[in-house]
C-alpha cells in the first residue's frame, strides 16, 4: 500500500456499550456512582494510612501507592465515558487517545509490579519476621516503588509509541469503551504481527513474571504457615495475606486472561466487560477489601471515627 493512501486520522469514534439513550442514561448513573464510591474509598485509605502511626509500614506504604495507582487508572478511563454515555458524538481526539492509552497501560503495569513487591513484603513478614524491619527498611520500600512506577511508564512509552505510527487509513471506529491497546491496534491496515510480538513480550515481562515472584512467594507462604504449631498463629499468619492474595486474584486473573494471548477468542463485548470491570469494579473493590479483611485497617477505621464523634460530640456541647 503506498504512503499516501496511508491516512492519520484526526480524531477516533468510540462506539461503547450501547447505543440505546435509555440505557446509556441508566449505565451513566450506575457508573458515576461507581467511580464516586471508588474516588472516595481510596482517598480514605490514603488519608487514613496517612493519619495513623501504626500503620507507617512497608505493607501500608504500598497499598498507600496501589490505591493511588487505582485512583489514576480510573480517572483516566472514566470521566470520558461517562462523558460519551450522555454526548451524542462519541469522538475523542487523536492525541487525547495516545494520552489515554499511555496513562491506562502505565498504570496496570504499575499495579502488577507493585502487586509482586507486596507478595515479596508479606512473604518476608511471614517467613522469616524477626528480619522483617532490618529487610523491608524505608529505602529498600521506596526503591521498589520508584521501580514499579518507572518500569510501568516506559513499558508504556513504547507500547503507545508503536501503536500510533501504525498507519489507520480511513479507519477511526473504536470497538471499545477506551482507547485500549488491541482495540486501537485492530484498526491499522497494516500487518501488525510486530505490535502482537511487542504485547506478548510485555505480557510476559509485566504479566507472567510479576505473577510467577507472587505465585513463589505464596507457596513460600503456604509452606511456612502449615509448620505453625497452634491454630491461633495460623489463622494470624493467614489474615496478614487474606487481603492481598484477594486483590491479586482479581486483577492478575482478569488481565492474563485478557492480554497473554493477542488472539484469544474473546468476543468484542468480552473484552469491553473485561476492561470495565478492571476500569471501574476493581478498584472499587480494593480498598473495601483491604479494609473488612484487614484487622489493624478496621481498627484504625474505629478510632478515627471515635475521634471524630467525640470531636463532634465536644463541638455540640
Amino acid at each position: 500500500m503506498g504512503t499516501d493512501n496511508q491516512t492519520w486520522v484526526s480524531d477516533f469514534i468510540l462506539l461503547g456499550l450501547s447505543s440505546d439513550w435509555d440505557a446509556q442514561v441508566s449505565l451513566f448513573v450506575l457508573f458515576l456512582v461507581m467511580y464516586m464510591v471508588t474516588m472516595l474509598g481510596n482517598c480514605l485509605i490514603v488519608l487514613l494510612i496517612r493519619l495513623d502511626n501504626r500503620l507507617h509500614t512497608p505493607m501500608y506504604f504500598f497499598l498507600t501507592n496501589l490505591s493511588l495507582v487505582d485512583v489514576s487508572y480510573a480517572t483516566s478511563i472514566v470521566p470520558q465515558l461517562l462523558a460519551h454515555f450522555l454526548a451524542e458524538h462519541k469522538s475523542i481526539p487523536f492525541q487525547s487517545c495516545a494520552a489515554q492509552l499511555f496513562f491506562s497501560l502505565a498504570l496496570g503495569g504499575i499495579e502488577f509490579v507493585l502487586l509482586a513487591v507486596m507478595a515479596y513484603d508479606r512473604y518476608v513478614a511471614v517467613c522469616d519476621p524477626l528480619r522483617y524491619s532490618a529487610i523491608m527498611h524505608g529505602a529498600l520500600c521506596a526503591r521498589l516503588a520508584i521501580t514499579s512506577w518507572v518500569s510501568g511508564f516506559i513499558n508504556s512509552l513504547v507500547q503507545t509509541a508503536i501503536t500510533f505510527r501504525l498507519p489507520m487509513c480511513t479507519n477511526k471506529f473504536i470497538d471499545h469503551i477506551s482507547c485500549e491497546l488491541l482495540a486501537v491496534i485492530r484498526l491499522a491496515c497494516v500487518d501488525t504481527s510486530s505490535n502482537e510480538a511487542a504485547i506478548m513480550v510485555s505480557s510476559i515481562v509485566f504479566l507472567m513474571t510479576p505473577f510467577c515472584l507472587v505465585l513463589l512467594s505464596y507457596i513460600w507462604i503456604i509452606s511456612t504457615i502449615v509448620k505453625i504449631q497452634s491454630t491461633e498463629g495460623r489463622k494470624k499468619a493467614f489474615h496478614t495475606c487474606a487481603s492481598h492474595l484477594t486483590v491479586v486474584a482479581l486483577c492478575y486473573g482478569l488481565a492474563i486472561f485478557t492480554y497473554i494471548q493477542p488472539h484469544s477468542s474473546l468476543s468484542v463485548l468480552q473484552e469491553k466487560l473485561f476492561s470495565l470491570f478492571y476500569a471501574i469494579l476493581t478498584p472499587m473493590l480494593n480498598p473495601m477489601i483491604y479494609s473488612l479483611r484487614n484487622k489493624e485497617v478496621k481498627g484504625a477505621w474505629q478510632k478515627l471515627l471515635w475521634k471524630f464523634s467525640g470531636l463532634a460530640s465536644k463541638l455540640a456541647t
